[in-house]
């Protein structure tokens, strides 16, 4: 799978409400799916398919813990995404600090025209 198609994936399955609040629960830590399931008014068995859009998008991991099977946020795929909106978001910040600078030239330049137009 190329990149953009694991962008596509990564942003669909984060497209959805619950997958973002599952998302957040797994910051904080693994869990089971019974644990993530607990807030919501759903079904476990769509629990656990959200949970597997999540990890085909490779958000989120599952491990074998004994009896338990925790899932994981996967944060490398995390980082990836984050730094795929950074690159557009430094361009644009670079695009309004030069505009910024362009405001402060032309109002300073402006104070100075009038500043003298004061004195005469």
């Amino acid at each position: 799978m190329n990149d953009d198609e694991l962008l596509d994936r990564a942003f669909l399955a984060l497209a959805d409400p619950a997958r973002r609040r599952i998302i957040a629960h797994l910051s904080r830590g693994p869990a089971t799916v019974n644990e993530l399931a607990e807030p919501f008014s759903i079904t476990k068995q769509a629990i656990s398919r959200h949970i597997g859009v999540l990890e085909q998008a490779g958000l989120v991991t599952r491990s074998r813990d004994a009896q338990r099977r925790p899932v994981h946020l996967n944060p490398a795929r995390l980082e990836a995404l984050t730094a795929w909106i950074d690159q557009y978001r430094l361009v644009r910040e670079s695009q309004f600090r030069a505009l910024d600078n362009l405001l402060a030239t032309k109002t300073s330049t402006a104070r100075e025209g009038l500043s003298r137009k004061d004195q005469s």
